[in-house]
Parts: structure tokens; C-alpha cells; sequence
């Protein structure tokens, strides 16, 4: 079954220079679609160029928590602008990290308002990083996240993060963690509703048994779903086509709204 990787960071400087075999490897594998996910200023024009090249791949526009204190205004103005882009389908990755707090969490906090506003203001989904900020998460939900769509990325935090998120309508998302051995996370990937949960490489982070320890890329999210699915007691094929259609409904992919 056709399968979509819904977020990996082909600008990664890892990947970025074997890009086009990753691509092929990926077409190979059955994955049809790749989501590039934007991480800051940095990668924002790399991300457009690969989704402007390959019919498959989309881009998305935002600054990652960790890269927090580049969310200046002329930043938040030229992401509205990016995201007129029909190729540019999401705002993010955005969020809250308080395990590394690479950027100073008041900073973190206002940034990832900004593009809550964003989110609300264009209608595009917005992609949500959380690890060890989930009150602090929780509550932006509360007061900002209102009229939004979303997904949690590489779901790893608490039910009542995820519990929040889904009574708003929210997506979650699953990568290579679930295949690890010690992963404690089955409930978490049972209790989404089929319509809407996804599958996702993190590329180049999070490489799934059986390539753990090497560079992931989009065409291991295969491995993935085969073990949500199994996880979820349902029919690897079905489940592989229920999460690119899912996919593809989040980020309107293939319609009027996104080419």
C-alpha cells in the first residue's frame, strides 16, 4: 500500500546532500509522499526548493523551539508569506522543549503562541513538538489553540496532553520509537481514532528496528506502521492506507488547497 511519511527533515544537513537517492529509496519502499519539515530561518529555503522538485514532497514553515529566539517579527512575516506557497502545507515545527531549553522557555512559550495565531488566522495545521513541557503545552492549548488543527509529532509525552488534543479534533503521530524495544507508549497508539492517526521517520532522528543506530530516511516508515498496526490489532495494509489518507487530509495534500 502507498504510504506517507507526514514529517522528516530532508533539509537536514545529513540528508540534504543524498537527497535524491533518499527520494528514490523512499519511492521504492512505496512511499509516495514525504512531508519536509521546516525546523527555522536556516532550512526554510531548502525545504521549499525539494518540494518545488519533487512531485511527492511538501514543505512547511515555522521554527522549532529549540531555534526559539530567531522568531522575530520579520520571521512571523515571512512565514504568512510562505505559507501562501501551495506547496508549503503546515506551520511548524513549533512547540515546547524544556529537556534541552536550547531557547529560554518564556521565548519558547511566545513563539509558539505566534504560530498558534498563525495556524488559527490561515487555517493551515500546525505541527507540535512536546517533551517535558506538557502543562506549560496544555495551557497555550487552553487559550491559544482555539479554532486550530494540529498534530502532536512523534507522540513520547502524557495521556493528558494527548487527551487535550484529541477532544480539539487534533492529530497524533508515531515514529520509530514504537518499534524499540523498551517503548511503553501501545496505549497511546491504540487510543487514537483510526481517522486520525499517522506514521512519521522524524528523518534524520529515530531510525526504526530494524536500522536502529543508522540515519532514518522516509523509506523506513514502513517499519513503523507494520508495528502500529500490529500494536492496534489492525490489517498492516488497511492501516497503511488509512494513515496516508489521513495524511493527506491534515495537510491537504492532492486538493484544490495544496497541489
Amino acid at each position: 500500500m502507498p504510504l506517507t511519511d507526514s514529517h522528516a527533515h530532508l533539509a537536514d544537513e545529513r540528508i540534504l546532500p543524498i537527497v535524491d537517492d533518499v527520494v528514490a529509496r523512499a519511492a521504492g519502499a512505496g512511499v509516495t509522499t514525504i512531508v519536509s519539515v521546516a525546523t527555522g530561518p536556516d532550512d526554510w529555503d531548502a525545504d521549499l526548493a525539494l518540494a518545488e522538485r519533487f512531485a511527492g514532497v511538501y514543505a512547511t514553515c515555522g521554527i522549532h523551539p529549540h531555534t526559539a529566539t530567531s522568531a522575530s517579527d520579520d520571521a512571523f512575516a515571512r512565514i504568512r508569506e510562505r505559507l501562501a506557497h501551495p506547496r508549503v502545507v503546515a506551520v511548524g515545527e513549533t512547540g515546547l522543549d524544556y529537556h534541552y531549553d536550547f531557547s529560554p522557555r518564556d521565548v519558547q512559550r511566545d513563539s509558539f503562541a505566534r504560530h498558534l495565531e498563525i495556524s488559527r488566522e490561515t487555517g493551515k495545521p500546525i505541527i507540535v513538538h512536546a517533551r517535558e513541557a506538557d502543562e506549560d503545552l496544555r495551557a497555550l492549548l487552553r487559550e491559544a489553540g482555539r479554532g486550530t488543527v494540529g498534530v502532536l509529532h512523534s507522540f513520547s509525552s502524557t495521556l493528558p496532553l494527548l487527551e487535550d488534543a484529541l477532544a480539539m479534533g487534533w492529530y497524533a503521530s508515531f515514529s520509530g520509537m514504537v518499534t524499540f524495544k523498551k517503548y511503553e507508549g501501545a496505549d497511546f497508539v491504540r487510543m487514537v481514532p483510526v481517522d486520525r492517526v499517522m506514521v512519521e521517520t522524524d528523518t534524520p532522528y529515530l531510525a526504526p528496528v530494524p536500522h536502529r543506530g543508522k540515519t532514518n530516511e522516509p523509506a523506513f516508515v514502513a517499519h513503523v506502521a507494520a508495528r502500529c498496526a500490529e500494536l492496534r490489532g489492525e490489517d498492516p495494509d488497511e492501516f497503511a492506507a488509512r494513515t496516508t489518507e489521513n495524511a493527506r487530509r491534515f495537510y491537504g495534500m492532492g486538493t484544490g488547497r495544496n497541489p
